[in-house]
């Protein structure tokens, strides 16, 4: 992965192209840790009965999160956890009180890949293989949309013409069916959902349905993208806004070391993003028309970097730091899961 600029800006940076300065930092919500002591928790998820799973990129262990305690559930055999590679998302079948299924998108010896299996069960089945794998850019962010239809995001794998090469599974948002095919109505007539990106690790929904994918630039601008089907978002031709008809311009954008945005949430109206090198969560208020608002920067420098960003059933928004995934400073109960109710 290329080295990112050490000096992007002058001290007063605009906040996300909107040409007024960000605010120096928002009201700080409460937190509580809800568990601590992990190891580079990546992805979040939850069962119906509320039970938070996560999954820890470097031990391949799925976990289960229940008052207040961690215990392992799961181990995904086979993951290679390299560079940024390992377990990466999780996601529960909508369907999962009939069926059971969860759904994990991990680095094997030769590929990315995402297999679903059963608590208890037997060894996770592969339902899709041969996402190219590399040190860097091997997204890895899983979710079930309201569509009922699974979302993958995945990296340019550091080759970046991938992103535009519609025949590659990198660099790009894939849509499948709960069994890894293509799903129906996709509009390649294969899984790309959408294409163009670099190195997306989370997405999201609106409540009216609207899509949402935080992405990482490469040396200069990272991105909040509204995501619509077919549609391409500029990697490598572009990074940030552009204002060629060609290609989606973002939402938002930020310089690459005040964000580097993971997972990412709609909650109360709001979308947030938890920044790794930005050390903060992010929040932008939605707008009517699918937009959002100026940028509000979270917790900023408190929890270090954060990783992961989910709505519990309780009402509450979860978070995860990453502060021992080598590039940290983990404290001594690093890694932990944060919740707040946006008060």
């Amino acid at each position: 992965m290329k080295l990112r600029r050490i000096f992007v800006a002058a001290a007063c940076v605009l906040a996300a192209g909107l040409g007024v300065p960000a605010p120096a930092g928002a009201a700080p919500q409460a937190v509580r840790t809800i568990v601590g002591n992990l190891t580079v928790p990546w992805g979040l998820a939850f069962l119906p009965d509320g039970t938070a799973l996560t999954t820890q990129r470097t031990t391949g262990r799925v976990l289960s999160i229940k008052g207040g305690t961690a215990t392992e559930v799961a181990r995904i055999p086979g993951v290679q956890p390299t560079g940024e590679g390992g377990l990466l998302g999780i996601a529960v079948s909508p369907d999962y009180a009939t069926d059971g299924w969860l759904y994990v998108y991990y680095t094997a010896a030769s590929d990315n890949r995402i297999a679903r299996f059963k608590l208890g069960g037997a060894a996770p089945q592969p339902i899709l293989t041969g996402i190219a794998k590399n040190s860097f850019h091997d997204g890895g962010g899983l979710a079930f949309g309201p569509d009922r239809m699974l979302y993958a995001t995945t990296g340019d794998a550091g080759t970046r013409a991938n992103a535009q090469n519609l025949n590659s599974l990198n660099g790009k948002i894939l849509r499948l069916k709960p069994d890894g095919t293509a799903a129906p109505g996709n509009p390649f007539n294969s899984r790309v959902y959408s294409y163009g990106h670099r190195n997306v690790q989370g997405v999201t929904w609106s409540p009216e349905g609207r899509m949402y994918a935080s992405e990482f630039g490469e040396n200069t601008w990272d991105e909040l993208n509204r995501i619509e089907a077919g549609k391409n978002y500029g990697w490598p031709n572009c990074e940030g806004k552009c204002g060629n008809p060609s290609y989606v311009d973002p939402l938002l954008v930020w310089p690459t070391r005040q964000a580097s945005p993971s997972g990412i949430a709609v909650y109360k109206g709001s979308v947030y993003l938890a920044a790794l090198a930005g050390q903060r969560l992010w929040r932008a208020q939605l707008t009517g028309d699918g937009g959002v608002g100026q940028p509000q920067s979270l917790y900023q420098g408190q929890y270090g970097r954060l990783r992961a960003a989910a709505v519990a059933p309780d009402g509450t928004l979860w978070f995860s730091t990453s502060n021992r995934d080598g590039r940290g400073s983990p404290g001594s109960t690093d890694d932990r899961i944060l919740s707040t109710d946006g008060n």
